[in-house]
C-alpha cells in the first residue's frame, strides 16, 4: 500500500491511497466465507460454497463490494498511521479507481488535529485575588451554623424579616388558578428572598389568618415571564431562637470543646476555601497566557458540531425545567446573539486548551496511572451523583475510558505549568500552589517521582 497526504488547510488533509489487489486478497478470502454462509445453493452445506459458485449464483461484484467493504476502515487507519494524522471526524471516503484484478484507489477527506508550536511555558507570570477572609465572612458562617440549631416558637404578631412562616399561595391569571401555581402548608422565612417577586413585602406585616394580593411573575411554565395575580395567606408565624454561641453549643453543633476553637475552625475552611479559589483562578489565568501566546488552528465543522451539540443540551435541560431558550434568556438579559457568541467563546476556548494540553503532555511524556484513573473516575461519579461503580461501568460499556485517561493527562499537564508559572496576589505574595491538596491546606512537598495528586491537578479548565 501506497499512501500520499495533501494538506488542504491547518485542519483538513486528504489521503490518496493505492493498493495492490494482492493486498486485499484476506479480506476477499473472508468476503466469500462470509457470502458463503448467507446462501443456499443445492448440492452445497452452507459455509461450504465454492467461490466459483458464488461468483455465478451471487455475482463476483458483491464479492468485490463485500470485501472493499472490510477492507477500507483498516487502510484508512494504516494511511493516518503512516502519516502520523489524528483524525477528529469521520472521513469523506471516495474511491476512484477500481477494477477486478487491478489495483484499489480511493481518497479520504478528514479533519485532522492541527500541528501546533506550544509557546515556552517556563516564564509565566500571572496575578490572583488576594486570599482574604474577614471577621464578619466568619460571623455569617457562625450564624448560619446558629441557625440550623434554631428552635421555632410561634408568636401572635405581624411577620417580620427573619421568621418562618406557614403559607398557602394561589396564582391566578384572568381569574382562573395557574396549574402548578398552588401551594399549601409552605413554610417560608421571610425576607428570604427565593420564592416570587414581591412575597416578602406581602408578608411582612402579616399576621396569622390574614392574607395579601400582589402581581408577580412565574419562574416557569406556560405563562413565565407573564404577570399574574398572587394571593398569599399566613396561618402561623413563627419567630427564630439562636442558640447562644458558647463552649456548650460548640461541643452540641461540632467536636470541639470552645466556642473559639469552633470559630478558629470556620476560619480555616474558608481560608481553605479562599485558596481553592485562588488555585482555580491561577489555572484559568495561566492557561489564557498561554493560549493568547499559540497559534491553534480550529476544524470549523467540529466547531460547529460542538455549539450545536451544547445548545441542545442546554435546550432539553430547560425543557426539564418548564423553559423555553427565549424566557431563560431574557432571565439572564441576555440577547440570542450574546448567547451564541458566548457559547462559541467557550467552545473554541475549551477545543484550543484541549489541543494545547495534549501537545504539552505529550512533550512532557505524562501518563495516568491506575490510582489516578480510579480517583478520577471517582470524582467524576460524584459530581454527577451517581454510584461509583455504576458510572465506571457506563464509561466502559461505552469506551469512554480513553476519554477519561485524556481528562487526566490534560489536567496533569495544565497542573505542570501552573506549578512552574510565578503566580502572586495582589499584594505581591507568592501564592503556593505545588503543595496544595484537594481540601485546601498545603502538605509537604512532596518527592519528585511522587505522582501528582494535588489540588492544582484535580480538574481540567472550565470547558476544557
Amino acid at each position: 500500500m501506497k499512501s500520499a497526504v495533501e494538506t488542504l488547510n491547518p485542519t483538513r488533509a486528504k489521503l490518496t491511497i493505492e493498493v495492490p489487489f494482492e493486498e486485499l486478497k484476506p479480506s476477499l478470502d473472508a468476503a466469500y466465507q462470509r457470502i458463503a454462509k448467507q446462501v443456499n445453493v443445492p448440492g452445497f452445506r452452507k459455509g461450504k460454497v465454492p467461490p466459483a459458485v458464488i461468483d455465478r449464483q451471487v455475482g463476483r461484484g458483491a464479492v468485490l463490494d463485500e470485501a472493499i467493504n472490510d477492507a477500507l476502515p483498516k487502510l484508512y487507519v494504516q494511511a493516518l498511521q503512516e502519516n502520523d494524522l489524528q483524525p477528529l471526524a469521520q472521513p469523506e471516503i471516495d474511491i476512484t479507481k477500481f477494477d477486478d484484478n487491478e489495483t484499489l484507489e480511493f481518497t479520504a477527506e478528514v479533519d485532522v488535529r492541527p500541528t501546533i508550536d506550544v509557546p515556552a511555558y517556563d516564564d509565566l507570570a500571572v496575578q490572583v485575588d488576594d486570599l482574604t477572609v474577614t471577621d464578619d465572612d466568619v460571623t455569617e458562617q457562625v450564624e448560619n451554623l446558629r441557625e440550623r440549631f434554631a428552635t421555632l416558637n410561634e408568636v401572635d404578631r405581624a411577620a417580620q424579616d427573619g421568621d418562618v412562616v406557614t403559607i398557602d399561595l394561589v396564582a391566578s391569571s384572568d381569574g382562573e388558578t395557574v396549574e402548578g401555581g398552588e401551594v399549601n402548608g409552605y413554610s417560608y422565612k421571610v425576607g428570604a428572598g427565593d420564592m416570587l417577586d414581591g412575597v416578602d413585602d406581602a408578608l411582612r406585616g402579616l399576621s396569622s389568618g390574614e392574607e395579601a394580593t400582589f402581581v408577580s411573575q412565574l419562574l416557569g411554565g406556560d405563562l413565565a415571564g407573564q404577570d399574574v395575580d398572587v394571593v398569599v395567606k399566613v396561618s402561623s408565624v413563627k419567630e427564630q431562637e439562636l442558640p447562644a454561641f458558647d463552649d456548650e453549643f460548640a461541643q452540641t453543633a461540632s467536636e470541639f470543646d470552645t466556642a473559639d476553637e469552633l470559630r478558629e475552625d470556620v476560619r480555616t475552611r474558608l481560608e481553605r476555601g479562599k485558596r481553592l479559589e485562588q488555585a482555580a483562578a491561577a489555572r484559568d489565568a495561566v492557561l489564557e497566557k498561554l493560549l493568547d501566546a499559540a497559534e491553534i488552528p480550529l476544524p470549523e465543522a467540529a466547531i460547529t458540531a460542538e455549539i450545536a451539540e451544547r445548545k441542545g443540551e442546554i435546550e432539553q435541560q430547560l425543557m426539564y425545567q418548564g423553559m423555553t431558550m427565549e424566557q431563560y434568556l431574557d432571565g439572564q438579559e441576555q440577547t440570542v446573539d450574546e448567547f451564541e457568541a458566548e457559547l462559541e467563546k467557550r467552545v473554541r476556548d475549551a477545543m484550543a486548551a484541549q489541543f494545547l494540553l495534549d501537545e504539552v503532555a505529550k512533550a512532557e511524556e505524562l501518563g495516568v496511572d491506575q490510582s489516578e484513573l480510579s480517583q478520577h473516575l471517582f470524582r467524576r461519579a460524584q459530581q454527577s451523583g451517581q454510584n461509583p461503580d455504576e458510572f465506571v461501568k457506563h464509561m466502559v460499556e461505552h469506551n469512554h475510558i480513553p476519554e477519561m485517561v485524556a481528562e487526566v493527562v490534560r489536567g496533569k499537564a495544565l497542573a505542570l505549568i501552573v506549578e512552574g508559572a510565578k503566580v502572586t496576589d495582589a499584594s505581591g505574595n507568592h501564592v503556593e500552589l505545588k503543595n496544595l491538596l484537594p481540601d485546601g491546606s498545603i502538605g509537604e512537598p512532596r518527592a519528585e517521582a511522587e505522582p501528582e495528586t494535588d489540588a492544582v491537578a484535580e480538574e481540567e479548565p472550565a470547558d476544557a
